[in-house]
C-alpha cells in the first residue's frame, strides 16, 4: 500500500484523506540536517515505536517495539551512530524518544537516509503524532493520533510513504 503526502499538507491512503503536518521549511528534494524540511521521495516504513505507558500496542503489519526511557536517536552528522537509534545517556547530538509532549507516543521509522547512512543528509525523519496546536515538524510528517493508528492498521512491510513536492492531494 502506498501512502501519499502532498505539499498542501494532505496525506492520502485508500479512501482516507487527512490533514498532516510537515516540516517548517516545506518539502525539499535536497534534505540537509537541521534544515526543517520534509524530504521528498519514496520511503519504506521500517518499524513502529510506541509509548506503552500511554498508547496500546498498535495494530499493524509492521514490526512494533515499545519505547524505553533510555531510547534516543543520533542526529549528530559527525558521530558514527548518525541517523541510528542510541541508548541514553549519549554524548553525541541526539533526540530523546521518551518525550513528555506526546508527539512521539507513536513513531513510524521511515527508510530515509539509512541504506547507506550519509552524514548530513538528515536524521530522525519519522511519521509521528501531530502537535495539537498545529505547529509544523522539524522535518517529519505528523498526523493526529487517531488517523495515525488507523493508517498503521492498514500497513504491511511493503507499505511506502511517498512525499511529493509541489503536489496537492
Amino acid at each position: 500500500m502506498d501512502v501519499t503526502v502532498a505539499e498542501n499538507g494532505r496525506l492520502h491512503w485508500r479512501d482516507w484523506d487527512v490533514p498532516c503536518r510537515l516540516g517548517r521549511s516545506g518539502i525539499r528534494t535536497t534534505k540537509r540536517e537541521g534544515d526543517g524540511a520534509t524530504p521528498a521521495g519514496i520511503f519504506p516504513l521500517r518499524r513502529v515505536l510506541f509509548r506503552a505507558d500511554r498508547v496500546a500496542h498498535p495494530k499493524t503489519g509492521l514490526p512494533v517495539q515499545p519505547i524505553a526511557l533510555s531510547d534516543g536517536w543520533c542526529d549528530d552528522p559527525n558521530d558514527p551512530a548518525y541517523n541510528r537509534p542510541v541508548t541514553l545517556p549519549f554524548s553525541g547530538g541526539h533526540e530523546i524518544l521518551w518525550r513528555t509532549d506526546g508527539l512521539y507516543d507513536v513513531i513510524v521509522v521511515l527508510g530515509h537516509n539509512d541504506k547507506p547512512v550519509v552524514p548530513g543528509l538528515g536524521s530522525a525523519v519519522f511519521l509521528h503524532v501531530a502537535d495539537p496546536a498545529g505547529a509544523p515538524t522539524a522535518g517529519c510528517v505528523a498526523l493526529p493520533l487517531s488517523p495515525l493508528l488507523a493508517l498503521l492498521a492498514d500497513c504491511t512491510p511493503a507499505s511506502r510513504l511517498i512525499i511529493r513536492p509541489g503536489a496537492s492531494a
